[in-house]
């Protein structure tokens, strides 16, 4: 049986999944409230396998390493420490501190197949935009999971999260307000046909 791959991405309401260090936003753009964190929090207390490209993981294993930044002792950013992780790279050669990463290497489509008709957890990755657009044109996306944040970041906004992605038709699995303010929306996206 197939695992569940689901892309996991946190947005402005103008697409972007970052921001320029010189922003004046926070974690979560300044945004995350009690009802948000206690659902990222449930979604984290089922065992699951993150996939991540180099890039992303980098940014990820810094940050909790660090212990700078408040937001990574969110209970859903320590319970994700503790799962295991694998990370697609050609140039990393240390798991950087991750208990239980490893690092895979070869094409992403090809891994991540493999990943999906082997593992016994669902699949999960955050942000790792560049290899999550080429999974999921190859149809390896099961889910696309979309928290979208009440701001705009026109002018700091870094990382438009669908850049240069093929054409998607989505279909509705789930949506919900988080904190009256933020939006969850989940996808089952279908590559476009022409």
């Amino acid at each position: 049986m197939s695992a569940v791959y689901t892309w996991d991405v946190f947005s402005t309401l103008d697409g972007f999944g970052s921001f320029t260090e010189d922003a004046s936003w926070g974690g979560y753009w300044d945004k995350q409230g009690p009802e948000l964190l206690e659902h990222r929090a449930r979604q984290f207390s089922v065992q699951q396998r993150m996939v991540y490209g180099a890039t992303t993981f980098r940014e990820v294993a810094g940050i909790m390493s660090a212990g700078t930044d408040p937001n990574a002792w969110d209970e859903w950013n320590v319970r994700l420490l503790q799962m295991p992780a694998t990370v697609i790279s050609s140039t990393l050669r240390d798991t950087l501190g991750w208990p239980q990463a490893e690092i895979m290497r070869g094409d992403a489509v090809d891994v991540v197949r493999l990943l999906k008709e082997d593992a016994t957890l669902p699949l999960r990755s955050q942000a790792s935009f560049t290899l999550n657009r080429e999974l999921m044109a190859a149809g390896l996306i099961d889910r696309l999971q979309v928290t979208i944040f009440p701001v705009i970041s026109g002018k700091t906004g870094t990382s438009p999260i669908l850049r240069g992605a093929e054409d998607f038709d989505l279909d509705l699995l789930e949506s919900r307000t988080l904190d009256g303010r933020t939006i969850e929306l989940v996808y089952r996206p279908r590559l476009r046909r022409r």
